[in-house]
């Protein structure tokens, strides 16, 4: 993707609507760099059709503080300026009983918070698909993998829907586990049973958000190291990192405990403890990109070598990718 102008370095934020739930999109923008852009700030033709595609899916929002350029591009496209009353920030556990009544959306890190004690049964399909993970990352015989799914209904179910979506392109109605784990395949089966670890707890009010944001880190991290020229195996590890990066504020332990029995690469590992090598690098990125700290974000993507273009570029996509997930794991009705 090539920029003919210099383009500002966009953010988007998952907001939650009052019942917790991945309702709205908020986009940030380097204020400098938006005026900097001028007339074509966004530069990219493709930049601006990506962003118009989202509203067709999710509220996607500006704020009345935006470069006023940079919001008549994004106005034209089908975004809305955010009312600021509207806009609550909660970094605790979210109680919809404490929200001011103008409340519309919710930001902030209140899905990050320790998760409440889960009921036994939730806590137990939750334990389940970890250990799926775990099969499938030491690349378990398939007939041991379907035997463990069989013990826990509302993941087969998922798993027979996502396989008979339009989506898989199947011809016929898929009915047995088997079938749906050859079509389906490794890698779809080890990034799906991630999203549903996520996804697992209907109890939990973090965990549509929860999905959200590691879908959208997760597909961030792939798409940028596609960006960089990264083989196709670190590609799949940049994912992985970013699917791994939050099972610590999901089981509310320390990753390294939960990291412990996985079989993966030293270059995952090594990214997910310590921040080290590219994939480490990149995921320091989106982190920095999720805080809204524009000045370290522009200081990585220099550091990475990447354009502007390059990084908007993946980081809309992975949103739109998020909203896939969201659908298929029917996290949008979580509430």
């Amino acid at each position: 993707m090539t920029c003919s102008s210099p383009a500002p370095l966009l953010v988007l934020r998952v907001l939650a609507d009052r019942r917790g739930l991945p309702s709205g999109l908020l986009i940030e923008a380097d204020a400098g760099a938006a005026a900097a852009a001028a007339d074509d700030a966004l530069a990219a033709p493709s930049i601006v059709a990506a962003l118009g595609a989202l509203c067709d899916e999710f509220s996607c929002l500006y704020r009345s503080s935006l470069d006023v350029r940079l919001a008549d591009v994004l106005r034209g496209q089908g975004w809305t300026e955010l009312a600021a009353r509207s806009l609550f920030c909660a970094d605790e556990r979210l109680s919809a009983a404490l929200l001011p009544p103008e409340a519309r959306w919710i930001d902030g890190d209140w899905c990050m918070a320790a998760p409440a004690r889960e009921p036994a049964r939730q806590a137990a399909s939750r334990a389940l698909a970890l250990q799926l993970v775990q099969l499938v990352a030491a690349d378990a015989d398939t007939h041991e993998i379907e035997a463990l799914l069989r013990l826990d209904p509302t993941l087969s179910y998922q798993l027979l829907r996502l396989v008979n979506s339009l989506g898989m392109g199947v011809a016929r109605r898929i009915t047995s586990f088997g079938q749906a784990l050859l079509i389906l395949g490794r890698q779809q089966l080890r990034r799906w049973l991630n999203l549903m670890l996520f996804a697992a707890n209907k109890d939990d009010i973090r965990s549509p958000m929860l999905l959200a944001r590691v879908a959208v880190r997760a597909r961030s991290l792939e798409l940028l190291a596609r960006t960089r020229g990264l083989d196709k195996l670190t590609q799949e590890q940049a994912f992985m990192t970013g699917m791994f990066s939050l099972l610590g504020v999901l089981f509310g332990m320390p990753l390294p405990a939960i990291l412990a029995p996985l079989s993966i690469s030293e270059a995952v590992l090594g990214a997910l403890l310590h921040r080290d090598g590219e994939l480490g690098a990149l995921l320091d990125l989106v982190e920095c990109a999720e805080r809204s700290e524009p000045d370290a974000v522009a200081a990585r993507v220099m550091a990475l070598q990447m354009t502007p273009c390059d990084f908007n570029g993946a980081i809309i996509e992975a949103n739109r990718w998020m909203l896939g997930a969201l659908r298929d794991s029917g996290a949008r009705d979580h509430g």
